[in-house]
């Protein structure tokens, strides 16, 4: 059994999908993923102004 490391994987799976189905699909699924890390980026550091220091 062979150990990948996630970079490995990761490109292997964008390699994959890049054959199969074109550039398309991969591009959907970093913009997906780009906007959810933003929003949850956001969250994370807007969420500490609602406290209110009484």
């Amino acid at each position: 059994m062979e150990h990948h490391s996630s970079a490995a994987w990761l490109t292997e799976a964008a390699a994959s999908a890049v054959q199969q189905h074109g550039s398309g699909n991969l591009l959907r699924i970093v913009i997906v993923v780009m906007f959810l890390g933003c929003g949850l980026t956001a969250w994370f550091l807007l969420r500490g102004y609602k406290r209110k220091d009484d």
